[in-house]
């Protein structure tokens, strides 16, 4: 099924924006703990400005967002974080940069991402039919999968080479994501709304609260994001300080293990139509979580191989995941209203994120002077991934069971 030649424009601006998006998860991590010394805690605070903006900003962008026009509104957003990101190299250059610096343009950075991401999702609404959306988001999720295969591969390699100054690559990715963003036909033009902002605020949080598959989402997905940020806070220092990994062979591990996620993004279309994504979203988060307990058999094995195939198995169910909640809540809320849900469901699913990456790297830090690095990681990823694995699938569940007592209760 073709999705039409703007969804293809959309879909390759950010193909290559998430590849610069790998490069910038890779490179700034590594920065702090090998060039700058950061502590676990510095690393923590870092990850935890990477999602402040979230539960800040999120209502509120979702309301803009909704009186804005959606095109100019992703370009815009791509520009800024193109310049925050140049940032980084140019204090190195200047002999100025700091963990502080790092926090503060990672956090403007991810202040703009929540109004792109906000818009981008109101966008695949206005130019995807609704019996395109499962397409369109495994073929979102399938090139973002491609840039984790090939992404840290090329950031290792530009880190080698070019050291901070690789982060212009990221920087020129999401110029890129703005020209391509900038050729497609106008759409998703500035509405105006008699409503006020504070209605539209109660409008986005209600349209989740009061459907009970939306609920469910929305329980399983906090409660995921309670664990998973501390699970992937906490995998450089295992990596760097804990395993003694070197960067190629953390890129090398990273990207073959990626190559399970674009599998995952291949198959989530089948996947679904087999047994629908209603019940595929409670089996995909509970083995997602599941995997992440792999961490504890390294270093007694090999612990690149270890890392390399806990992390393909946690990316695959991660995609599956996220393909079919996509598909399952798009269908519930009207393109309308599609900016505000969506704003909402990440005020109060990702809100929980920033402080859960701190709290990944404060317990590092507490847990190490007893149990040595090593452990102090192995045991916070381990609590981390329990709490998936325990509690996140149990919402979500019945959400099969709902849609069918409601097909049920409609006159035939």
């Amino acid at each position: 099924m073709s999705l039409g030649r703007e969804f293809n424009r959309l879909w390759l601006g950010q193909s290559v924006s998430n590849i610069g998006d790998r490069i910038n998860l890779f490179v700034v991590p590594t920065v702090m703990i090998l060039l700058l010394d950061a502590s676990a805690f510095q690393v923590g605070l870092v990850g935890m400005a990477q999602y402040l903006a979230i539960p800040l900003l999120s209502l509120a962008a979702g309301v803009l967002v909704d009186r804005w026009d959606l095109r100019w509104t992703l370009i815009w957003c791509d520009l800024i974080r193109a310049l925050a990101i140049v940032t980084i190299p140019v204090a190195w250059w200047l002999d100025v940069l700091s963990v502080p610096l790092i926090f503060v343009v990672v956090a403007l950075a991810n202040a703009t991402a929540v109004f792109f991401n906000i818009g981008y999702t109101a966008t695949i609404a206005a130019i995807v039919p609704d019996s395109g959306r499962v397409q369109a988001y495994a073929n979102l999720e399938g090139s973002r999968s491609v840039s984790e295969v090939v992404g840290p591969a090329i950031a290792s390699g530009l880190y080698r080479l070019f050291g901070v100054w690789s982060l212009l690559v990221d920087a020129i990715t999401f110029v890129f994501s703005a020209i391509t963003i900038k050729s497609m036909r106008r759409y998703g033009q500035r509405r105006l709304h008699h409503e006020p902002m504070w209605s539209r605020l109660v409008a986005g949080v209600r349209l989740n609260w009061d459907d009970p598959v939306l609920r469910g989402t929305i329980l399983g997905t906090t409660l995921l994001n309670c664990g998973g940020p501390i699970f992937v806070t906490v995998l450089p220092i295992l990596a760097y300080r804990g395993l003694g990994l070197s960067v190629p062979q953390l890129g090398l591990v990273m990207s073959v293990a990626a190559v399970a996620a674009v599998a995952g993004a291949l198959l989530a279309q089948r996947v679904s139509r087999l047994i629908g994504p209603a019940r595929m979203m409670p089996w995909s988060v509970f083995l997602h979580c599941l995997v992440g307990l792999g961490v504890l058999a390294a270093p007694a094995l090999n612990s690149a191989v270890v890392l390399g195939v806990t992390l393909s198995l946690y990316g695959l169910f991660m995609v599956w995941y996220n393909v079919s909640t996509a598909a399952v809540r798009q269908a519930r809320v009207r393109a309308a209203d599609q900016a505000v849900s969506h704003a909402a469901f990440r005020t109060v699913t990702w809100g929980v994120i920033p402080f859960a990456a701190l709290l990944g790297g404060v317990l590092v830090e507490q847990l190490t002077p007893a149990h040595g690095v090593l452990d102090a990681a192995r045991i916070t990823m381990v609590g981390g991934t329990l709490i998936g694995v325990l509690f996140a699938w149990i919402p979500i569940a019945p959400t099969q069971a709902r849609l069918d007592r409601e097909r049920a209760a409609v006159p035939a």
